[in-house]
C-alpha cells in the first residue's frame, strides 16, 4: 500500500525553479527513460531528474502538459484536475487532487504553470511552483505547499525532442522521507511511459501553438 502511495506522490507536480545538484545518481533506465536522484541540502527528501527523448514537436508536448483536463488520463492516480485561472494561453493556475489508497489521506495542490521559449535556441521551459493559500483546504486531504520542478524541452531534430524534468517536493503529512526516497523512481517512470502514449492521440498530433516556434526545429533538422 505504501509503495503505491509513495509512487503517486512523485508525479503530480509540474513545478518551478532550476536545481543546482551536480551529484545526480542514475537509479533506473527503461525504454529510453532515465531516472536520477540527488541529495538536497536541508532536506531529507531527494530531488528527482528524468531524461528521455520522444517523437514529438515542442508544440505537441506543451499542448499536452497544458491540457489540465486530460491529466487523469495519464498522470498516475490523479483524482481530479481543473484549471482555476487561465491567465493566457501560456500561463494558468490549476488545482489537482491525488487519489491515494486507504488509510492514507489524499494530497492536493495548486500549481502556477508558465511556458517560455528561448528565441535563439528554441528551448522551451515550463515552470510551475506550488502556490499556497489559493483555494480553501479540504477536510481529510493533505495540502502540498512546497514543490519545485521544471520541464526543459529541447529540439533534437524533425519531430523529436529531448525532455529533462526535475522535481523536489515535500509531500507533507507524516510520511517518512526514507520511504519517499525509496520509491521515488517508480512514479515518474509510469508517468513518462503514459506520456509517450498520450501524446500520440489526435488531440495533440497536429498541435500548433502561437507562442511556440517550431519552424526552427524543422530548419535545423534539414542541415
Amino acid at each position: 500500500m505504501y509503495k503505491i502511495l509513495l509512487t503517486s506522490l512523485a508525479l503530480f507536480f509540474i513545478q518551478a525553479n532550476v536545481f543546482g545538484q551536480s551529484n545526480w545518481k542514475l537509479n533506473e533506465e527503461k525504454d529510453g527513460i532515465r531516472i536520477y536522484t540527488s541529495s538536497v541540502s536541508d532536506s531529507k527528501v531527494k530531488a528527482i531528474k528524468v531524461e528521455c527523448e520522444i517523437k514529438a514537436t515542442q508544440s505537441q508536448l506543451v499542448a499536452l502538459l497544458m491540457d489540465i483536463n486530460s491529466s487523469a488520463d495519464w498522470v498516475y492516480h490523479t483524482k481530479t484536475a481543473k484549471i482555476i485561472k487561465q491567465v493566457s494561453p501560456s500561463e494558468l493556475y490549476y488545482y489537482s487532487e491525488v487519489n491515494l489508497p486507504w488509510p492514507a489521506a489524499n494530497r492536493d495542490f495548486v500549481a502556477h504553470l508558465t511556458v517560455s521559449q528561448n528565441p535563439v535556441t528554441k528551448e522551451v521551459v515550463i515552470d510551475g511552483p506550488a502556490v499556497p493559500n489559493m483555494v480553501p483546504l479540504k477536510k481529510g486531504v493533505v495540502r502540498v505547499n512546497s514543490s519545485k520542478g521544471k520541464w526543459t524541452i529541447t529540439p533534437k531534430g524533425l519531430d523529436e525532442v529531448k525532455i529533462e524534468y526535475t522535481l523536489h517536493t515535500d509531500p507533507a503529512g507524516s510520511l517518512p522521507a526514507w520511504m519517499v526516497n525509496m520509491f521515488a523512481t517508480e512514479g515518474p517512470l509510469k508517468v513518462f511511459e503514459n506520456l509517450k502514449v498520450q501524446i500520440q492521440k489526435p488531440d495533440y498530433k497536429n498541435a500548433a501553438l502561437p507562442f511556440i516556434d517550431d519552424k526552427q526545429y524543422a530548419l535545423n533538422a534539414s542541415f
